[in-house]
């Protein structure tokens, strides 16, 4: 009895391992169709054909626009630069201009008033010269003449180192510019127009006149 039941389990078994190797199992089946995805997935992630790439060709025409619209910038750059150049030179001309003038007449309304005090040193000359006796037993206003003559002297001097110059306008042609009418004089032997007489007188610093000399000029007389 017990050695029946044996060779019933034994041919039980035999016949159950004979099934399984004729059905693969699960695992086998999961990991058949894991590597059969993993595959068709490589395949599409491979290189793509370089014949599928998209190509651009740029023709003989466009390339010779492209080139010309270039030089075009080009010239339109370099004409901008030089005229930037050349506004750049103008202000610095006339900034050193400017610079220059300053100096030159930074001091120009001073010797409008110091001319006024050689006006007075003047006419002090003048009429001590006048008064001045040379039989005067003391002559005290010969000495002070002289005096002033040396101190105009010298003030003329100073006035031509600074660029300040009196003018000489008698026997010249009358110049708005630099003369001023007060009267008129019968033309006897000059020119009419001709500056005839200064009643004050006229002064240019650095060939710019700042004060007009007052003249009488000369017109035809009328019989």
């Amino acid at each position: 009895m017990a050695g029946r039941s044996l060779r019933t389990a034994r041919h039980y078994l035999v016949s159950l391992l004979s099934l399984g190797a004729r059905r693969p199992s699960r695992d086998c089946l999961c990991v058949f169709s894991t590597a059969a995805q993993q595959r068709s997935t490589g395949d599409e992630c491979g290189p793509e054909d370089p014949r599928d790439e998209p190509r651009h060709p740029l023709s003989e025409r466009t390339l010779e626009l492209k080139a010309s619209k270039l030089e075009e910038q080009v010239r339109d750059l370099t004409e901008r630069y030089r005229k930037a150049l050349a506004d750049s030179e103008n202000v610095r001309r006339r900034t050193q201009k400017f610079v220059e003038d300053a100096k030159l007449f930074g001091i120009q309304s001073f010797c409008k008033d110091l001319v006024e005090v050689a006006d007075i040193l003047e006419k002090t000359t003048e009429s001590a010269a006048r008064e001045a006796e040379p039989s005067d037993p003391k002559p005290t206003l010969k000495k002070i003449y002289e005096g002033l003559s040396l101190i105009e002297a010298k003030l003329q001097r100073v006035f031509a180192k600074h660029g300040l110059q009196k003018m000489n306008p008698v026997g010249g042609k009358y110049d708005p510019y630099d003369h001023e009418i007060v009267c008129h004089v019968p033309a006897e032997g000059m020119q009419p127009g001709t500056v005839a007489l200064v009643t004050q007188d006229g002064y240019k610093l650095h060939g710019r006149t700042i004060r007009h000399a007052q003249v009488g000029v000369a017109v035809e007389s009328q019989e």
